[in-house]
């Protein structure tokens, strides 16, 4: 077996300078107290404390005779201004890195401005951040939580936006956020104030947890850094957290090959040395040739001497007891207070504890560590899943099993999954979204799969989506197939758009409208009519089955009832007469609409009862008229309209000039339809 420490595992600048000022002051005779923990690390705090430090959450708590000292997270402004107001001695720890970005707040920003943190709001290093804006600030906690934070606030578009993050945020979340950022605001500003420390450490983290078959981290559970190396680390192989030495017992490493270590911001250097040495030593015991006792004995113990002599199995039974939104309290039936942290609850990030559990219910649980002092056990919930699941996975991929899960998060190339509480990845070939599409979509949605590969040694799982959708399509299609036939009608779903048509999904068979038979008059685009997501009544116009056995569906979807000509010839026959819209003048006529989409000719002899040289000299566009209907052309579907013909002859009319005109009229008639029916197609 091959272990490897990350080098840059441990203490970073900051930290390491806050602890140091403390030692420093200790031996020095002064008495010492800290605004909060100096570090996330109990082991280091626990030292701290039995040399006499004190941890005091106010101003008001500090002893006589102490000096304070602020930690490396900082305290926010109103803290400061008090330990000065009391007069209070105290020495700043806080990270240089941070004071810079407080620096960055109060001399770059204004009133007007929004400040956006990225981070966890309730940390006290954001908390100092906050206390420097001037005006409006919010904080999120990944690009999901920035998306509807500018989306909810319409007041953002008039301002300009700094973007910051916690020192020790995600660098990978920090990149997904300036996307978000780019794209939906346009006076923005951002400021990288992810520390360099935290960015290497998170990239050798990646990198070491791809070589490894499992990763160990090293760090509190409540160190924000150290959750995220965690995350980092889960991506490519099994990953465990732990706080000091015993927190190794209940871990399996048989058929590892591979171990990486890695630590967070706030782990001392001999912590991880000491993690290092005792699981070298112990896996070199088991190589030699000892009693089956002994060997068993220190398979159980998993890398460390030994534990909690009162327990006889790493796994146990607890009865819920109470729920919080950090923890479960179980009664294991022990002297020891059972407890299971909320990130030790389900491998499934997605999965919530405050809805599945109630008191009383029972949960098979696997023993992480104990605290005698304290009398309480560690318990996890998800390494015994995990391990018990396994099988099932295995037994999943046999037999081509479909499983369902939510998608809990979106990473380079692919999806998460969790299924029956091991961690699977779908490639984003596999997961049915077309290229060039956003993965997003699949995000928090349950999702139907097969497990295609499994690396038994790693235990990782590979699962693909579209392996499910194509036979669902399949299956979907033969039945489709099975009744398709010219005239039948279906409701279908439009799934693309192009220049010559729309694409419709009928259910595992996709057919086309051409743009023609989409509406009855002329488009430019399908675009007019439908758009992708629309669900369409169609009817099947035609089925052509090409050399290859591909099947080609043609669509339908104009009907025959909407047809404006067939709207006309129910409604008007010849000698009707019919209140007109003028709607084009030409030198031969007038054009006006019947009825929509329907139009007929007025041609200049059949304007007025006298000679007129244009057709203006009587109407205007947009002029309603009484016309009478003199023919219709049912082949061509051309109407001739007269208003002259509804003009009575008084006593005073001109005989001779009409006669004279008629003639004339008659013979040109036919030749304007002509003009007036080429001029129609022109348009």
């Amino acid at each position: 077996m091959e272990i490897r420490v990350a080098e840059t595992a441990g203490f970073c600048f900051g930290v390491n300078r806050a602890v140091d000022i403390i030692y420093k002051m200790l031996g020095e005779g002064k008495k010492v107290c800290t605004l909060g923990p100096i570090i996330h690390n109990p082991q280091v705090i626990e030292d701290l404390q039995g040399k006499g430090v004190k941890i005091i959450s106010d101003v008001s708590e500090v002893p006589e005779g102490y000096e304070v000292v602020i930690r490396a997270h900082g305290v926010t402004k109103q803290t400061v201004e008090s330990l000065e107001n009391a007069k209070v001695s105290y020495t700043d720890a806080t990270c240089p890195y941070v004071l810079k970005i407080h620096r960055i707040i109060k001399e770059q920003t204004n009133e007007s401005d929004i400040i956006l943190i990225a981070g966890d709001g309730e940390h006290p290093e954001v908390k100092g951040f906050s206390s420097h804006c001037k005006g409006e600030y919010y904080t999120f906690k990944n690009e999901g939580e920035l998306a509807e934070l500018l989306g909810n606030n319409d007041n953002f578009e008039n301002k300009r936006i700094f973007l910051l993050a916690q020192t020790t945020f995600s660098v990978k979340e920090w990149k997904k956020c300036l996307k978000i950022i780019e794209k939906l605001c346009t006076n923005q500003i951002y400021f990288d104030t992810i520390c360099r420390a935290t960015q290497e450490r998170q990239d050798e983290a990646g990198a070491l947890s791809q070589w490894a078959d499992m990763m160990l981290v090293i760090g509190g559970n409540f160190s924000s850094n150290t959750v995220k190396l965690k995350n980092v680390c889960e991506e490519n192989a099994e990953t465990y957290l732990i706080e000091r030495v015993e927190d190794l017992q209940p871990i399996d490493f048989s058929g590892c090959n591979n171990i990486g270590i890695t630590a967070g911001a706030s782990t001392p250097a001999r912590i991880i040395k000491e993690v290092k040495v005792i699981m070298t030593e112990n896996f070199n015991e088991m190589q030699t040739n000892k009693s089956k006792e002994t060997q068993d004995q220190e398979l159980f113990l998993a890398a460390v001497d030994s534990m909690d002599n009162t327990s006889t199995s790493q796994n146990v039974v607890g009865v819920v007891v109470s729920i919080a939104p950090n923890e479960i309290q179980v009664d294991i039936g022990r002297k020891y207070a059972g407890f299971i942290p909320r990130d030790e609850y389900s491998n499934d990030p997605t999965a919530d504890p405050m809805q599945e559990l109630k008191v009383g219910d029972k949960l098979n649980l696997t023993i992480m560590s104990t605290n005698d002092n304290e009398g309480t056990m560690k318990l996890s919930k998800r390494i015994y899943d995990r391990k018990s699941s396994w099988q099932n996975i295995l037994n999943a991929k046999e037999t081509e099993e479909v499983l369902e899960a939510v998608v809990a998060e979106v990473v380079k190339g692919g999806v998460i999954v969790y299924p029956m509480g091991s961690r699977g990845f779908i490639p984003a070939s596999l997961t049915g979204v077309a290229r060039g599409e956003e993965l997003d979509v699949l995000l928090k949605q349950n999702v139907k799969f097969r497990i295609i590969d499994i690396d038994d040694r790693k235990r990782r799982v590979i699962g693909s989506i579209r392996s499910v959708t194509n036979e669902a399509r399949k299956a979907a299609a033969d039945a489709f197939w099975a009744t398709a036939e010219e005239g039948k009608t279906y409701t279908g779903t439009v799934r693309s758009l192009t220049n010559y048509g729309a694409f419709v999904d009928l259910g595992g068979v996709e057919g086309m409208i051409h743009i023609s038979e989409l509406a009855w008059t002329k488009i430019k685009h399908p675009s007019e009519i439908v758009n992708v997501g629309d669900s369409v009544e169609v009817y099947i116009k035609a089925i052509e089955v090409k050399d290859d056995e591909k099947k080609k569906i043609s669509l339908g979807y104009k009907k025959i009832e909407d047809d404006p000509w067939q709207i006309f010839t129910s409604k008007y026959a010849v000698g009707d007469i019919a209140d007109v819209e003028i709607q084009g003048l030409a030198t031969f006529g007038a054009f006006a609409k019947i009825v929509d989409d329907v139009k007929g000719l007025i041609h200049i002899s059949q304007i007025a009862d006298r000679h007129i040289a244009s057709p203006k000299e009587v109407l205007t566009i947009g002029d309603v008229v009484k016309a009478k209907i003199t023919e219709i052309d049912y082949d061509r579907k051309r109407v001739s309209l007269s208003i002259r013909a509804l003009i009575e002859k008084d006593e005073n009319t001109d005989v001779e000039n009409i006669e004279e005109y008629a003639p004339e009229a008659e013979a040109t008639v036919e030749e304007a339809v002509e003009a007036a029916i080429e001029a129609a197609d022109a348009e």
